[in-house]
């Protein structure tokens, strides 16, 4: 149970976005100007019975903007079966990656392309254009002065034989556009994390049936220096406590952890549980009582019979451990950001699955006073 002594409504809904199957949060700022970014996976399909797998996936990316104490719909972008968006910026230029897993209303198409947009003259214009395979999450990173972009896609479905290259990979910034470095073994890729500590840097890489795996940056690629063999990896978190480099790794099947590294056998050994199976994305957030730790939680049950209506957790991080200080519903819930407006911290959490497993169900903003 949530610590209801110490902390009383850490977070206060403040108000509900209308999104369809709204799969990832996106939150910058330009200028001064603070975006929010929401891909959505599908819209119900009148008449169609419910499912995880059906709807209408030639779906917008809903872009948001900051007024008058509010999110306020700004703009979109068309993703089909939108599962991710990432802002970057190289110099004075500023980008954003989009992706999507699929296309169309059934049959569906897994082959797509997943599309780099460059923020020209206050609207994003199309700049680089990436083939993919049930595409899910991109994540930018830099080491020195390189810059590199990680796609994480692939599924395995009998009978879907892909035209596009299926391989989460690894590309790198050449000065013009982004070009392939590596390509990785998973099969169903979800989710990156980066991090740098102790001179080395690090890539997390979640897959749903390959096993994650943490990498090793070794010059020019990266090399496996820790294997992960449960099915269900969902996403990864590091951050650095007292000069030690710690991870959370997210499991939609099986219990999310807490792992602390071993400098000398170079691995993450494990140190706590925060939860059982349904654990999808994690969110570290810097509040005025220190760090804590959103794991947002999706689904328990199978695709064909899932329970949506889950409890998500908030963490507080005390002397080595993660304690549990307040909870929230989450409806499918699939991602979460922390910002920063006029002086008052937020988290916005996104829902993709109402309880009847409809697409149509409201990502909520929620004031953060812990």
């Amino acid at each position: 149970m949530a610590n209801t002594e110490t902390f009383k409504s850490i977070l206060t809904p403040v108000q509900r976005l209308v999104t369809s199957g709204a799969r990832a949060v996106e939150v910058f700022n330009i200028d001064g100007r603070l975006f929010a970014v929401i891909p959505q996976l599908a819209r119900d399909i009148p008449g169609q019975a419910p499912g995880m797998n059906v709807g209408d996936s030639d779906v917008d990316a809903l872009i948001y903007t900051w007024e008058a104490g509010r999110l306020v719909e700004h703009d979109a972008l068309a993703v089909p079966g939108g599962e991710d968006a990432e802002y970057f910026e190289i110099g004075d230029r500023r980008f954003l990656a989009t992706v999507g897993v699929r296309s169309g209303s059934g049959p569906y198409t897994l082959d797509s392309e997943a599309i780099l947009y460059e923020r020209n003259d206050d609207q994003w214009t199309p700049f680089q254009r990436f083939p993919t395979f049930a595409g899910k999450q991109w994540h930018f990173f830099s080491i020195g002065s390189r810059h590199f972009l990680a796609l994480a896609q692939g599924v395995t479905v009998d009978g879907v034989t892909p035209n596009n290259p299926r391989e989460s990979c690894i590309f790198e910034w050449d000065g013009k556009q982004f070009g392939l470095l590596q390509k990785l073994d998973g099969h169903w890729g979800y989710n990156w994390a980066f991090i740098t500590f102790g001179g080395q840097h690090y890539l997390a890489y979640a897959d749903h049936v390959s096993g994650s795996s943490i990498y090793r940056w070794r010059g020019e690629g990266f090399d496996v220096v820790q294997r992960f063999d449960e099915p269900g990896g969902r996403a990864f978190s590091f951050f650095i406590e007292q000069d030690t480099l710690w991870m959370v790794h997210a499991n939609l099947m099986g219990e999310t952890r807490l792992f602390q590294f071993n400098e000398a056998r170079i691995q993450f050994d494990p140190v706590q549980s925060l939860g059982a199976a349904g654990g999808r994305e994690l969110c570290l957030v810097d509040g005025a009582h220190g760090r804590y730790l959103v794991r947002v939680c999706f689904i328990t049950g199978t695709p064909h019979a899932p329970h949506t209506q889950q409890q998500s957790q908030i963490f507080l991080w005390r002397q080595g451990r993660f304690e549990l200080v307040d909870e929230i519903p989450t409806s499918g819930g699939t991602d979460a950001a922390a910002f920063m407006a006029q002086g008052q911290r937020y988290l916005l959490v996104s829902n993709s699955l109402a309880e009847d497993v409809r697409f149509r169900a409201d990502s909520v903003l929620y004031r953060f006073d812990g």
